[in-house]
């Protein structure tokens, strides 16, 4: 069995180097930050920061000056990873287990993967942290990042506050020294210096969860902006300058290593400004800057999803900088980028985004010209049509049904002209429509967390992830507050075998805590210790209770889970009679 384990190994080796004999694949490097939106550069007029190294950057790149994403955090990771639009992905969310990327669809990573590169990524990944969902599951070799969609959130590290923290490590708890934004990009400096010289391409995805808030950052960086009345936010502008002093490091680090040559090295944000504008009830920018545009972060209109994307490529591959205002968007990226590494099956593979490598090299892309690209913000449990939906076209944005804006001379979108173009909204209308029935079907895909697995086992579980139905408690401290709320996990059990399953009031990592300890983080917010006096747990149509409090740390059920889908919720009774969900739940086969 040994020996024909290693033929095959071979054989793939050998298939590969074959497939890509006399062809050097480009190095491929993807920076994208979080929350800062198109206006938040100086190369972009941004008269309150100097963004010197993203400028510089600029000068020597394509930079697509009409691109757009998806208006939060998960929806922009899922499709600019796998070519599709969010909603299809099953990823429309940030939490209630609308966050977690369908396995239908494989990843650039695992695309690459195939083709012989190596794999990483550092920093936030918020595509799920359970198997099947985790960034190792879904193609990444080399894996850095934190919990949740931010640090400091439920399935963080707890206590994690971006300064000498714990993040996971290729699956391990690992502490490192420094600010969050230092270590993603400090690591994969030191990660792409080893690659270099391994003789294989790479590609190499940083993800920074700034300028994310809480708008923590080493205090330098937010001193220039604490005295400018103009400025917003001091701690978001902090961060987005300590963004692009480590963009400096990168490039310095890719020149200096000799790896310009053959290094296509890509910028761009995940939706529009959340802390560098603010903005009256309609949208518009009463302090601040952003760019003209109205609306930001989780907004239909402009502002919300139209975001920087400059991208630098080797010489040799005679992609000249220049600055285009072609409609692009973030599920372009994944055919664009398989495209240019030549991949003999791209034509059978099917994406909603589609390549411009055409553009890129020629400055022009016909099928560019009549293109309508669709976004919306769902954040519910199932996508509602029509719901803060943006219909675009060249420079023509429909508004939930019923305002339409010309850009070219209306940017800020002030003059609603639907009544001039009766015939172009419904033609716009018409497109919804058919974009609507082809990716309803998806909408009802539940994409599981799988317990029960070699993979994962035990699995911690997190409130982040229940199907509930208001927000559920996703941040620790909403954990600290003791949070009313309830819903089920979305699970699916691998083999039928024996479980134990555990509730916890708190992250488990704090069971070595004192009753003292404790009670200081109940206080945080209630003034009281919660003391949890029952439990019980429903799963399918059976229902279990204990009153059983494990070293007074957690509730502890013994069943047997047969193999299948499985809706599974909790609930635990404080001795005031009052129930919540339990914010943390192990399984483990046994």
């Amino acid at each position: 069995m040994i020996m024909k384990y290693l033929f095959y190994c071979c054989l793939i080796v050998l298939f590969v180097s074959c497939k890509n004999e006399g062809k050097q694949l480009p190095n491929i490097i993807l920076v994208m930050t979080d929350d800062q939106g198109y206006g938040d550069y100086s190369c972009h007029g941004n008269p309150l920061l100097q963004t010197p190294h993203l400028d510089r950057f600029s000068t020597s790149a394509v930079n697509l000056t009409n691109f757009h994403v998806a208006t939060t955090c998960s929806p922009t990771r899922a499709g600019l990873l796998t070519g599709m639009h969010c909603n299809r992905t099953g990823t429309w969310h940030t939490v209630n287990g609308r966050s977690f990327l369908s396995t239908r669809f494989p990843t650039i990573a695992s695309y690459l993967k195939e083709i012989g590169y190596h794999t990483s990524i550092f920093g936030k990944w918020h595509l799920g942290d359970n198997y099947p969902f985790r960034p190792q599951d879904r193609g990444f070799d080399e894996v850095l990042v934190h919990g949740g969609g931010g640090i400091g959130q439920g399935p963080d590290f707890w206590g994690n506050d971006y300064f000498d923290d714990t993040y996971l490590h290729n699956g391990e708890d690992k502490q490192f020294n420094g600010y969050c934004a230092d270590v993603w990009f400090g690591e994969a400096i030191k990660h792409i210096t080893k690659q270099s010289s391994s003789g294989e391409p790479f590609f190499c995805y940083i993800s920074s969860n700034t300028a994310h808030g809480p708008h923590y950052a080493p205090q330098q960086f937010i001193d220039p902006f604490l005295n400018n009345e103009d400025v917003v936010n001091a701690g978001f502008m902090g961060q987005v300058a300590n963004i692009d002093e480590n963009m400096g490091k990168l490039m310095d680090a890719i020149n200096q290593r000799g790896l310009k040559e053959n290094t296509i090295v890509i910028f761009t944000n995940d939706n529009g400004t959340a802390g560098g504008a603010k903005l009256d009830k309609s949208g518009h920018v009463i302090k601040g800057f952003n760019a003209g545009m109205r609306g930001k972060k989780a907004s239909e209109y402009e502002g919300g999803h139209r975001v920087g994307f400059m991208a630098q490529f080797p010489e040799s591959m005679n992609i000249k900088q220049s600055t285009y205002n072609q409609l692009t968007t973030y599920t372009d990226l994944v055919p664009t980028i398989i495209d240019i590494v030549g991949d003999d099956q791209a034509e059978e593979k099917s994406f909603d985004g589609k390549s411009i490598l055409p553009l890129l090299k020629n400055g022009e892309q016909e099928d560019l010209k009549e293109r309508i690209v669709i976004v919306d913000t769902q954040r519910s449990e199932l996508p509602i049509k029509w719901k803060r939906s943006c219909i675009m076209k060249d420079q023509w944005r429909l508004i939930n049904k019923t305002e339409l804006y010309n850009l070219s001379f209306d940017p800020g979108q002030t003059d609603n002209i639907i009544e001039h173009h009766p015939q172009l909204a419904d033609e716009f209308l018409t497109s919804y429509e058919s974009w609507w029935s082809d990716q309803e079907p998806d909408h009802l895909i539940d994409n599981r967390i799988i317990i029960g697995t070699t993979h994962e086992n035990p699995s911690l579980l997190m409130s982040h992830d229940w199907h509930a139905e208001h927000t559920p408690p996703w941040h620790q401290d909403h954990v600290r507050s003791g949070q009313i709320s309830n819903g089920p996990w979305s699970l699916h059990v691998a083999e039928s075998s024996d479980y134990e399953i555990k509730l916890y009031r708190w992250h488990p990592s704090l069971a070595h805590k004192s009753d003292a300890e404790l009670m200081a983080y109940d206080d945080w917010k209630i003034g009281k210790s919660l003391k949890l006096v029952s439990s019980r747990i429903r799963f399918n149509n059976k229902e279990l209770e204990s009153n059983d409090l494990q070293n007074g740390v957690h509730f502890l059920f013994k069943t047997k889970l047969e193999k299948g889908d499985l809706d599974f919720q909790t609930w635990v009774t404080d001795e005031e009679g009052i129930e919540r969900g339990s914010y943390y739940v192990e399984f483990k086969k046994v």
